[in-house]
């Protein structure tokens, strides 16, 4: 599992942001087709007929319920988790018509196998590799058997240390890591890619960004 230092170092730094990163990021997604794209077709995949169908979706890490709230206009039941209670409290000012809870996505408290769908949209990118395999599992728990995840990621192979960001001092390592080792990854914890994206950095990128689309057996 994540150490309780390096969670509590993310923590601290997202409450500090909180405002800031979401005034920022306020509109981001209308300039990106293809993310755009790929949170549409998890969408058709949670809402379709498989075992999993209809079931809530969890936005794991959703900072201020952006993105959740995108998964309810394509009418997902759509509902956020994250680890910063200021971004949690961002996210219910918001969206007040949306549920948001404070919580830690590598010890999610929710049931084994309830989640149609589970979304980590760029939310796993402070996570070393070698944390990945607990996190992954901890996602495929919660997952009802024919569940979907879309994880959003950084695509590449190195490491940069953030000490500061929108505007303020945090402690933060990002992770870039290659679509197949986040492939692999996965399917140990018993979900199977059924799509993968990467795509070229926009204006306000300095990297490829990947999205990757699993599946729970079913």
């Amino acid at each position: 599992m994540a150490s309780t230092s390096r969670l509590n170092s993310v923590r601290s730094s997202y409450d500090a942001v909180a405002a800031d990163y979401a005034a920022l990021l306020t509109g981001e997604l209308e300039g990106k087709p293809l993310d755009r794209a790929m949170l549409a077709a998890f969408a058709e995949c949670v809402r379709g007929d498989g075992p999993g169908a209809g079931r809530a979706v969890a936005d794991l890490g959703c900072g201020p319920g952006r993105v959740t709230a995108h998964l309810d206009g394509l009418g997902v039941r759509a509902f956020g988790v994250d680890l910063s209670p200021a971004m949690v409290a961002v996210a219910r000012r918001t969206y007040p018509g949306l549920r948001f809870e404070v919580g830690s996505m590598a010890a999610l408290d929710i049931a084994d196998g309830v989640l149609g769908g589970a979304l980590a949209w760029y939310s796993t990118v402070h996570t070393p590799p070698s944390g990945l395999p607990a996190l992954f599992a901890e996602f495929a728990r919660v997952l009802a058997p024919g569940g979907y995840l879309l994880i959003a990621f950084k695509a590449g192979d190195r490491q940069l240390r953030l000490e500061h960001a929108y505007g303020h001092p945090v402690d933060l390592d990002v992770y870039w890591t290659p679509p197949e080792l986040i492939s692999e990854l996965l399917a140990g914890a018993g979900l199977t890619e059924t799509a993968r994206l990467v795509r070229e950095p926009d204006a306000t990128e300095k990297s490829p960004q990947g999205f990757l689309l699993a599946r729970r057996a079913g």
